[in-house]
């Protein structure tokens, strides 16, 4: 209630269905690593083949250390422009 009394822009989650809130569960459209950072991640190991789950971790940790930082704040920024989309949507397919 204090988070609600305080912060009007507040998105609650599912509490449950009595009281659903408002929070988009599990939605891809929203999570930059969805939406923006896996794209780049699997572009950077396309075409290789891993002998272990090791070589492959190893891999998309170096490819995640050459990320530039202005992309990851970009796909973070991007986030509340996406918010709205879904919103206006209705939660249902929309494209930015």
């Amino acid at each position: 209630n204090w988070i609600r009394d305080n912060f009007p822009d507040f998105i609650s989650v599912n509490i449950s269905k009595k009281h659903p809130g408002q929070w988009p569960p599990n939605s891809p459209d929203l999570n930059p690593l969805d939406y923006a950072i896996w794209g780049i991640l699997e572009a950077a190991i396309y075409g290789r083949k891993f002998r272990t789950i090791e070589e492959l971790k190893a891999a998309l940790q170096e490819a995640w250390e050459r990320i530039d930082l202005n992309v990851l704040a970009s796909s973070v920024d991007n986030w509340r422009k996406r918010l709205r989309a879904c919103v206006q949507a209705n939660g249902g397919y929309f494209e930015i």
